[in-house]
């Protein structure tokens, strides 16, 4: 089998288990605290992959903001911010928003085979786009990454994406964040979808860490032989 990266996901939502407000409108589930926490956690991976909805609807910039963060990073011949990853079906994506402009790390786009000439057509100045095949599949992505270096990827969704890596058994470790408030609607979309999860009744997540930050609760789940073992670095 071939190799991936050690591979953590890393998700908010709310007390009834969604991710974002149906209203189109981005929902802040964390706080100041909790983000500085991400962003240590984004400063030790070597990639960041999120899906083409999370690029179109959170315009997200992917970087580390702390600026000794980032230096550490330079000390140690690393870029600032790590590689930027999206899986996308038809690559409807915009060149300027800043998951593209934002910093100078690699960018990677894995599209399906049909939309490649167009992806590379679009988006060829600012990523390189790779044919992810017909469809996407990211145990195919995830080997591909690790191909190219990437070692340690962190995942920040959205639920979509979640689910294929939990689904296909290619998380090592979940960082889950709960909200104290509630969505209210099945309209918005939840943390996974529908799937044949590894972890069930009678195969239960092994939880690690429970830790208050402010008014949110964060919750450590390993979810493979490989957490906390050398890989993990």
């Amino acid at each position: 089998m071939a190799e991936r990266p050690y591979t953590l996901l890393s998700c908010g939502i709310s007390l009834d288990g969604y991710l974002d407000a149906a209203s189109g409108e981005r929902l802040v589930l964390s706080n100041e605290a909790d983000l500085d926490r991400v962003d240590a956690v984004r400063a030790e991976c070597d990639a960041i992959l999120v899906g083409a909805a999370t690029v179109r609807n959170d315009n997200p910039r992917l970087l580390v903001r702390t600026p000794a963060r980032q230096r550490a990073r330079v000390a140690r011949g690393l870029c600032p911010s790590p590689m930027k990853v999206t899986v996308t079906h038809r690559a409807e994506l915009d060149a300027c928003g800043n998951f593209f402009a934002a910093g100078d790390s690699e960018k990677l786009v894995y599209c399906t085979s049909a939309a490649v000439r167009d992806a590379r057509s679009r988006l060829g100045g600012v990523a390189t786009v790779v044919d992810g095949g017909e469809p996407v599949r990211v145990r195919h992505v995830s080997e591909d990454l690790r191909r190219r270096g990437v070692r340690r990827l962190m995942v920040e969704g959205g639920g979509s994406v979640h689910t294929q890596f939990l689904t296909e058994g290619l998380a090592d470790e979940l960082h889950l964040v709960v909200a104290p408030f509630f969505v209210g609607t099945s309209r918005a979309h939840r943390f996974v979808g529908d799937g044949a999860f590894p972890w069930h009744p009678g195969r239960r997540a092994r939880l690690e860490e429970v830790r208050q930050i402010g008014d949110v609760v964060l919750l450590r789940y390993a979810l493979s032989s490989r957490f906390g073992s050398e890989e993990e670095a």
